[in-house]
């Protein structure tokens, strides 16, 4: 099913039954699968007293890079030529990028070039449209293009895929349940705006006691609720610093961190991703020097990481920079976006999975949207910290808050991790998205492809190198029947492009096989195992060493790698 169809073929599918027609319990297990065995549980959690593992990368043979780079280049070249020849004989289709009626152009051809060039060859693997709930399955509407992805048609039909696309971590994105019961009732209650009852301090109880629920989930004394994530690190940082403060940033870290960094107006020093000893060179260096005109001593150092790295799927070294934080007393901002309530044996993100204590972190920000099934982001801190912020954080004093329905689905979704609510609801929930993680993670490395991150990691990463592979796999993967994310430049190195797998805790282990499956015949057809087994995958320890690649036939990977990762063989 390629995604350039001919318009007449759109009008004769038939389309997929309605959703509205399933059964309460058919659509209950479309988004959340039924778990087949009580072996396929795992815990995402650091082993205490073990050393943590430094992260490999593997590398591709060179004639990938080299292919990889002659890749754009051929690209880059033959749109200068389209792009001469386009202005020069077609004016009338470059209107944005041409002089008209003495006015300059819009934007310039090199402005434009990569998202017209280069991306626009792809744009059928974006944004694709989707209705329901994105849980176990998703329906994506289908479309075609005949003009090469400057419009898209839809016949209204869809394509139910198994999601390996959302933020979906623990499977709380579903239309039944416990935590949707609850947000009708909150819409009962309260009305589907932000307004409502309220108390003296101008929120409703629901919001006050959500707060209060998330603070004693972190193990912080407060915590600031907001409706945007995005939003809380782009204006968190002008109440944090000013000018004559530091901020020392990973290199990795959000668009949205680096974005309210840049706001506030502070100094900013980056150190190479997760290298701890670039870390404390820049701090020795800062302290030592301080402020750059005048060397008076900083008024804040801020240290800023992010728990899980969204991109690559690895951990910071959360207590070797907490061991710097004692050494050198400087202020610590950890972002949790997606390792709250992901990692840890409750669940409690990166503090609990390396068994930190929360009040080592200064700062604890995150969003609500992944593992919990809702929307809006937060910071949890000490609570003179938290007070201040409610008196002059902008993202609260201009932005409307939460509507009562989504507080309703934080609060219930919390709850029932922290094992208030529903049994041990919550407790499987993390198991299943700790061995799904495991499982395909290490079914991929057996099968040859190079992925990131760390073992446990609901993230991860699939490097495809080669830009014509994006396209190529993203679509033959829809073909399938599982709906993937493909991610490259300028969210990536322009070499690195990747697609990346979310993991679910709503996915089954046979569901996982099917992904294996299906990965690795499109792995074979457009050459992309090439692993050297450094980061694992291997058949024995040794094997890396003695230059054995990985050479799992995939009836190997489905018969013995569930059972390896319960045991933690993941060599």
């Amino acid at each position: 099913m390629s995604d350039y169809y001919d318009i007449s073929e759109l009008s004769s599918r038939v389309p997929d039954p309605p959703v509205s027609d399933l059964s309460i319990e058919e659509k209950a297990e479309r988004e959340f699968g039924t778990l087949t065995s009580k072996k396929y549980l795992c815990t995402a959690q650091h082993i205490k007293g073990e050393p943590i593992k430094e992260q490999k990368l593997d590398e591709p043979p060179y004639y990938i890079v080299l292919t990889t780079y002659l890749d754009y280049l051929f690209l880059i070249i033959i749109g200068h030529i389209k792009d001469f020849l386009g202005m020069t004989f077609m004016p009338q289709h470059f209107s944005a990028m041409v002089p008209k009626n003495g006015y300059p152009p819009w934007y310039s051809a090199f402005e434009s070039f990569y998202p017209r060039r280069l991306k626009k060859r792809l744009d059928d693997c974006f944004a694709r449209p989707i209705s329901g709930v994105p849980g176990r399955y998703i329906n994506v509407f289908n479309r075609g293009t005949p003009d090469y992805n400057d419009t898209f048609y839809y016949d209204g039909t869809v394509t139910p895929c198994l999601n390996l696309s959302s933020y979906n971590y623990l499977g709380f994105a579903q239309s039944v349940g416990r935590c949707t019961d609850d947000a009708v009732e909150a819409v009962k209650k309260y009305g589907t705006s932000s307004c409502g009852p309220r108390n003296i301090i101008g929120n409703t109880d629901l919001h006050v006691e959500t707060e209060r629920i998330l603070a004693n989930f972190l193990g912080k004394e407060a915590a600031i609720l907001f409706s945007m994530g995005w939003g809380t690190n782009a204006h968190l940082f002008t109440s944090l610093v000013n000018s004559k403060c530091l901020v020392i940033s990973d290199s990795l870290n959000h668009a949205s961190i680096r974005f309210g960094i840049r706001l506030s107006g502070a100094a900013v020093k980056v150190f190479p991703h997760n290298d701890i000893g670039a870390l404390e060179k820049i701090l020795r260096d800062s302290i030592s020097q301080g402020q750059s005109k005048s060397h008076r001593p900083w008024k804040k150092i801020f240290v800023c990481v992010e728990g899980l790295y969204s991109m690559e799927g690895t951990y910071c070294n959360l207590p070797a920079i907490v061991a710097l934080k004692e050494k050198y007393k400087f202020h610590l901002f950890v972002d949790e976006a997606h390792s709250i309530g992901a990692l840890g044996e409750h669940g409690k993100g990166i503090c609990e999975y390396y068994n930190v204590d929360p009040n080592d972190v200064d700062i604890l920000m995150g969003t609500l949207t992944k593992s919990f099934g809702a929307a809006g982001g937060y910071v949890s801190a000490r609570k003179n910290v938290i007070d201040r912020l409610k008196l002059d954080i902008t993202a609260n004093n201009y932005s409307e808050s939460i509507p009562p329905a989504v507080l309703q689905q934080i609060s219930t979704s919390m709850r029932i991790i922290a094992g208030e609510l529903n049994g041990n609801e919550g407790k499987e929930r993390l198991q299943r998205i700790a061995f799904n993680s495991k499982y395909l993670r290490l079914g991929l490395k057996r099968l040859g492809f190079i992925v990131y991150g760390a073992d446990d990691s609901p993230v991860i990463p699939l490097l495809l190198f080669n830009p014509s592979k994006m396209p190529g796999f993203c679509r033959l993967m829809f073909e399938r029947g599982v709906a993937t994310v493909i991610v490259g430049y300028p969210a990536t190195d322009i070499i690195s492009s990747r697609v990346r797998f979310c993991m679910s805790a709503a996915l089954t282990k046979e569901d996982i096989d099917k992904i294996l499956a299906i990965c690795a015949d499109i792995g074979d057809k457009l050459n992309l195992k090439f692993s050297t087994g450094i980061a694992g995958g291997s058949k024995h320890p040794d094997d890396y060493k003695k230059g054995i690649k990985p050479r799992w036939t995939i009836e190997e990977v489905l018969a013995t790698t569930a059972d390896d990762c319960i045991k933690h063989e993941l060599y």
